[in-house]
């Protein structure tokens, strides 16, 4: 499934279809949710309406991520449902590499590796690593090779649809709405849900289920940055009041008090040794900190006055 909204990503979506065409492990089907353009899903569908592996779909519910996610769920025959960015195309085994996770039946979601394409050829000095998740890629930190982890990350991830049935689709009000605010955390929200809804569930990430997205140009800047860190942190603030602070912040907790630090020190040396970029990125990692530290409080005050809401949808729909 691909997730579309506008159609200045035109030529980015053509490449995430042909690479999900290309793949070792072929896909039963290619779904092309868009996000209530009515230009773009005409336009999609007179692309690919000789093709017969592709389907184009209008987002059923309201605007944003999440909800045509669940149009997409719903709409879809698999047993196995894959998420692609629409500005990333994937490694020919990605999709192989997902379904080998699933001969374990108890396996529930499959991520992968998200490697960032800088628009400007390379990434920026002052750009650290560990936060490579502000523009949807894998960051620093997460453990190699396939291992069990607390959440997938939702542009490179798969989901057994099994997982739907039991703990419902994506919670919209969470994710994101087309060029708006940059939240995000819709699938940390339903990944813990799932877990416990079905505690015997496992989820994992596999770096050789491998995507290449791209970073345009503005998101190589600090002040996309900065608003990119404040809005996870509103995200959190949500994710925590659905599944409560202990598992909704369980992983940031390492995050902060260990990979974090170790990145400080890092960009410090590199500082004293003259490198490159080395006090940009400490510094950018103490903003960071600091910017989704005062969003998760705003988002606090805000969810206490209720100024902020989010709903669960089951997912319905006929299947063959």
């Amino acid at each position: 499934m691909i997730c579309v909204y506008t159609e200045d990503r035109w030529e980015d979506i053509l490449a995430a279809v042909s690479s999900v065409h290309a793949q070792s492990c072929p896909a039963l089907e290619t779904l092309l949710v868009v996000d209530h353009n009515a230009a773009l899903l005409e336009r999609l569908a007179r692309a690919y309406e000789t093709d017969p592996e592709v389907r184009v779909l209008a987002n059923a519910g309201p605007r944003g991520l999440s909800a045509g996610r669940n149009t997409g769920i719903a709409a879809s025959h698999g047993e196995v449902i894959a998420f692609l960015d629409d500005d990333a195309v994937a490694e020919r085994d990605w999709l192989r590499r997902f379904a080998e996770g699933y001969a374990d039946p108890r396996v529930m979601a499959v991520g992968g590796r998200t490697v960032p394409v800088w628009a400007s050829g390379r990434r920026p000095a002052w750009f650290p690593e560990e936060f490579d998740w502000v523009v949807g890629c894998t960051y620093r930190g997460l453990p190699p090779g396939r291992v069990r982890v607390r959440n997938v990350l939702g542009g490179n991830a798969s989901f057994r649809r099994t997982a739907f049935e039991a703990a419902g689709g994506f919670a919209t009000g969470i994710g994101r709405d087309g060029d708006r605010r940059p939240l995000g955390c819709e699938e940390t929200e339903l990944c813990i849900r799932l877990t416990r809804v079905r505690p015997d569930a496992l989820l994992l990430i596999d770096d050789r289920a491998v995507i290449h997205h791209r970073v345009p140009g503005p998101r190589e800047r600090f002040a996309y940055f900065r608003t990119r860190t404040y809005a996870e942190g509103l995200s959190k603030a949500l994710v925590a009041r659905s599944v409560g602070a202990a598992k909704g912040l369980e992983s940031e907790r390492r995050y902060t008090t260990r990979v974090l630090p170790a990145g400080v020190a890092r960009g410090l040396r590199d500082a004293l040794l003259a490198r490159r970029g080395g006090a940009g990125r400490a510094g950018a990692i103490v903003a960071g900190v600091l910017t989704a530290a005062s969003g998760y409080l705003v988002g606090r005050v805000r969810a206490r006055r209720g100024g902020t809401t989010f709903s669960v949808v089951r997912i319905e729909g006929e299947r063959p």
